[in-house]
């Protein structure tokens, strides 16, 4: 295969990842605390290719190269639910802490709800932690409220608090599912900013990654009929060459 095909694989196959990662953004624009990802290229100078065609000296051949995906941790909008155990923060960089069969993660996801153990958990059945363990509560608890600073009060008195951290290098976050993150040295928030009875939507502009969406397609379908074009020529040579007599 010639270096110009190789070269425009490489830019297609980066291209089909940037949709798939625009498509996996749009598919979680109603998941609350969702963070949308951008996928960023580089520049790649393959150390073996040349180009060797003319009496200059050799030219390094740059290639396309998908670089590192930079999750976007932009605030989304806060709504209203009306239900007192929903929790949103109020700012970029604090995460409350979750309970999970692999260990503790991280969320932004206040859509929280109270099982039939009375245990505060997310919709996936994962509990909520407090500063002290899992957040109960009993049939007594009414007129739940949760203030700025995490604590979670009813009729029958305090609660709990709600565990909320921070990390030193959000890019260094994995996300796990849609709106899960796993990290390392979590640092306790000392006065968190929280809003009960609100959940903060996913961040994902629909308008925007519609444009990307239709700028990669486009992307995509020019490089496609470039290499077509240049194929064509390349089989029409050959043919004509392979008719020319001796």
């Amino acid at each position: 295969m010639e270096n110009l095909q190789l070269i425009g694989l490489t830019r297609q196959m980066v291209l089909r990842r940037k949709m798939d990662v625009i498509a996996n953004n749009l598919a979680n624009i109603n998941t609350a605390g969702y963070k949308s990802d951008n996928l960023l290229f580089k520049e790649y100078i393959m150390p073996v290719a040349e180009m060797d065609d003319f009496r200059a000296s050799d030219k390094k051949l740059s290639y396309v190269q998908d670089d590192v995906i930079v999750k976007q941790f932009e605030p989304g909008s806060i709504v209203n639910t009306g239900n007192p155990v929903n929790v949103a923060i109020n700012d970029r960089t604090s995460f409350m802490v979750i309970n999970t069969q692999n260990g503790e993660r991280y969320t932004r996801n206040g859509e929280f709800e109270i099982n039939n153990q009375g245990r505060m958990v997310t919709t996936d059945g994962y509990e909520v932690m407090g500063a002290d363990g899992p957040i109960t509560f009993t049939p007594e608890d009414t007129n739940i409220n949760i203030t700025r600073d995490g604590l979670i009060t009813s009729d029958r008195g305090e609660v709990g608090r709600l565990r909320v951290v921070t990390f030193d290098n959000l890019q260094a976050l994995k996300k796990e599912g849609t709106s899960l993150f796993i990290g390392e040295n979590p640092t306790p928030v000392e006065t968190p900013n929280l809003l009960g009875g609100h959940i903060e939507q996913s961040n994902v502009h629909g308008v925007i990654e519609i444009s990307r969406m239709i700028e990669v397609s486009r992307a995509y379908g020019s490089l496609a009929n470039a290499l077509k074009a240049t194929n064509d020529l390349r089989e029409t040579a050959i043919d004509k060459l392979g008719r020319l007599n001796a």
